[in-house]
Order: C-alpha cells, then sequence, then structure tokens
C-alpha cells in the first residue's frame, strides 16, 4: 500500500499524457451529443470516485448525475429509459459482474457508456462506447489507492474537457509533481496516533471532499478495523450528531471553496458538543490538530492531495494497530457482486 500510494503521482502523470487526446475527443463528442443527464456504475473505491465526479460535472457541465444500483441490472432486470444519458463505469478491474451487467444494460437503453477502468483488456472496457484508461498499472494491496486517485483525475479531466475549463486542465498538469511532493512530506506521528486509538469516529466534507470524506471511512473499516461513518457536513447536524460525546472523533477534510466557511462553522458546532475535531487542511487551524497538505493549485483538486496524504496517514494507523492493510482480513482485490 505505501509503495503503491507513492507511486500517485507517476500514475497521474502517465495517464494524462496517455489520455490527452482520447479525453479531449471524448468531450467533443459528448458536447455534440447533447444528453440531458449522467448515471454512473460503480461499487466500493470507485463510488466514490463516481461521487466526485457528480459534483464536477454538476458544478462544472450543468448536468445533473446520479449513482445506478447495479443490482438494478444484475438481479431485477429492471429497463431504465436511458436514451437521453451518459453512463459512466469506473473500476479497477472492470470485473464485477454486476458492473458489467449494469453498464450493458445503459448501452442496450440507448445510453452512451463510457468506462475508466485500470485493467482495458476487460469486460467492462471491452463493452464501452468510449475507453479512458486508468493507467495505474498493477495494484497488489487490497485497498486501492493509486487507482483511486487515478479514477479521480479521469474524471476531473474529462470534465475539464467537457466544459472547456482552462484553468482546472493546466492545474492537473501540475497535479503529478504536487503529488510528488506530498508523497515527501514527513507524515503526521500525532495524526497517527489519534486515529489509531480511535474504535469509531466521523469524516466529515463538504463539496468535492464529501467523496474523499467517504472513501476515508472506507479505508479506515478496511485497513484498521476502524468504525468510521462519513457525512457532508451539511447533513452531520440532521441526526449523527447526536451520538457525540465528549472526545468523539470527527475526521474533517475542509473544502477549498465556497462551501470553507460554513464547514468551518459545522465544526465549531460540533465541538461544542465535544468532538475532538482532526482537520485535514493546507491551513493549520488555531484550536484543531491539523494535518498539513498541500493545496492542489484548484479548488477541486485540493481534496485529491487531501486524500493522497491521507492514504499514508491509513497505511501508518493500520500498522500501529497491529495490521497489515496490503491483506485485510475477509477482503480480496476483486469483489465480484452478483
Amino acid at each position: 500500500m505505501a509503495a503503491e500510494i507513492a507511486e500517485s503521482g507517476a500514475v497521474v502523470r502517465r495517464q494524462l499524457a496517455a489520455n490527452a487526446t482520447a479525453s479531449a475527443r471524448l468531450a467533443a463528442s459528448l458536447r455534440a451529443r447533447n444528453s440531458s443527464f449522467v448515471v454512473t456504475v460503480a461499487r466500493g473505491s470507485s463510488d466514490h470516485a463516481a461521487l466526485y465526479l457528480k459534483h464536477l460535472v454538476e458544478l462544472k457541465v450543468g448536468l445533473a448525475c446520479a449513482s445506478l444500483g447495479p443490482s438494478l441490472a444484475s438481479l431485477y432486470h429492471a429497463p431504465l429509459r436511458l436514451a437521453d444519458a451518459v453512463a459512466i463505469a469506473i473500476s479497477q478491474s472492470g470485473q464485477s459482474p454486476d458492473i458489467v451487467a449494469m453498464q450493458r444494460a445503459a448501452r442496450d437503453q440507448g445510453a452512451m457508456t463510457v468506462a475508466m477502468v485500470n485493467d482495458d483488456g476487460s469486460p467492462l472496457a471491452r463493452d464501452a462506447d468510449a475507453l479512458l484508461p486508468l493507467h495505474a498499472g498493477a495494484e497488489r494491496s487490497v485497498a486501492a489507492t493509486k487507482s483511486m486517485i487515478a479514477s479521480l483525475v479521469a474524471g476531473a479531466c474529462l470534465v475539464g474537457h467537457w466544459s472547456e475549463d482552462g484553468e482546472l486542465l493546466s492545474a492537473l498538469a501540475e497535479l503529478p509533481s504536487i503529488l510528488d511532493s506530498s508523497s515527501g512530506a514527513p507524515l503526521s506521528a500525532a495524526a497517527v496516533e489519534t486515529l489509531a486509538g480511535a474504535s469509531s469516529l466521523f469524516v466529515v466534507g463538504r463539496g468535492a471532499t464529501h467523496a474523499v470524506a467517504a472513501e476515508a471511512a472506507l479505508k479506515l473499516k478496511e485497513t484498521s478495523a476502524i468504525h468510521a461513518e462519513a457525512f457532508s457536513s451539511a447533513e452531520v447536524l440532521h441526526g449523527p450528531a447526536g451520538v457525540i460525546d465528549p472526545g468523539f472523533p470527527v475526521l474533517a477534510f475542509a473544502p477549498d471553496d465556497a462551501a470553507r466557511e460554513g464547514f468551518f462553522d459545522t465544526l465549531a458546532r460540533l465541538a461544542s458538543f465535544g468532538a475532538a475535531v482532526l482537520l485535514i487542511d493546507y491551513h493549520a487551524h488555531a484550536r484543531w490538530q491539523t494535518v498539513l497538505t498541500l493545496r492542489g493549485g484548484h479548488p477541486l483538486l485540493t481534496p485529491v492531495v487531501a486524500l493522497h496524504a491521507f492514504y499514508r496517514i491509513a497505511d501508518a494507523t493500520a500498522r500501529q494497530r497491529g495490521r497489515d492493510p496490503d491483506q485485510p482480513p475477509h477482503l480480496t482485490k476483486v469483489t465480484e457482486t452478483l
């Protein structure tokens, strides 16, 4: 896991170079098609990448984007009216039967299908109308890290071209170097100690960092056997805050955009209930323990860098708790859901 996290900058550099023409051409096709909505097909970490993509598509392209339950096709055989849709499937392996079935069903219903997949020889890749390989290379750890970063970047690059956002595309070109620097940054031993001592916690984000929070919560369960639940800061006060008592940990991924001020207001409310906030941000907070990260060169890319920094902490936390993050119990690299 640690070695694969460190490869993230090289992976993104390779992907951006290899997919530059394909991403631009696909984006031009999508603009010409003028679809009414977007659907995503994914599970696990890939579904968190889809949640990030949803935010970007809605924010930058102006189309509603929703996640489809793959079992609608694989188990329930329910036809969906998708003739005016773009269906984007995201997967590391491209082999899970339910993901493949949902993509085929979407195509059969008239959707334009796009696969973002690491194995470009997989069934998912072969069946798609358009393919954007992740170029992450072999990933041996059960916990997906570099392929998740690659999935986020593939989505950001597609949306950058689709929306013709030169600022986002320029920032993407600089992202590999930022991730290289992030790999060499000092590891926060205090953050590892805090997380290693936790049995249950909330992970909070907003906007683009909501997807990162969901992924961080999964990784804490997966690698460290820590019960972690992810929430948007817009939702955490609507019920979940009722479980907070003094010292309850809240891991918080600060957004780098219009949601930032309200996000900190919510953290202050949680802290007033007794929450112990561990902040991941590019700016140290006066009151709360902060893991300092680099900015991503664009508000939509800073969460990618924050997640990369968190992955290093998650790996160290698992080892601190005496667990092997590469081979967690009960889990396999490819989960073939029906």
